[in-house]
């Protein structure tokens, strides 16, 4: 069973940095693709980055130039950093990784960010 735990949200102004935290353990692809995805408040859920184990990243457009996501397979650990933030940033900031191999997605529980203007 695969298991994933968010951390580093928090309580930022406007313009203030964050980095995410998401774990990963338990058994799993080496082939997968790792996403985080924001939950904003009364919101569908929505995909705001994702990387594949073979390097390739996508962003929504609302986050290019401001947020990156990046991988440390020594430690099951994908990282978000966002950057300039802003208020409509805020939101449940959720991981997920994709097994391609089983075609499911494993959740984490989410970590709050709330940004302030």
């Amino acid at each position: 069973q695969v298991q994933l735990v968010e951390s580093g949200g928090g309580l930022v102004q406007a313009g203030g940095s964050l980095r995410l935290s998401c774990v990963a353990s338990g058994r799993f692809d080496s082939i997968n693709v790792m996403r985080w995805y924001q939950q904003a408040p009364q919101k569908r859920r929505e995909l705001v980055a994702s990387l594949t184990s073979g390097g390739n990243t996508n962003y929504v457009d609302s986050v290019k130039g401001r947020f990156t996501i990046s991988r440390d397979n020594a430690k099951s650990t994908v990282y978000l950093q966002m950057n300039s933030l802003k208020p409509e940033d805020t939101g449940v900031y959720y991981c997920a990784l994709y097994s391609i191999q089983e075609g499911r997605y494993y959740w984490g529980q989410g970590t709050q960010v709330t940004v302030s203007s």
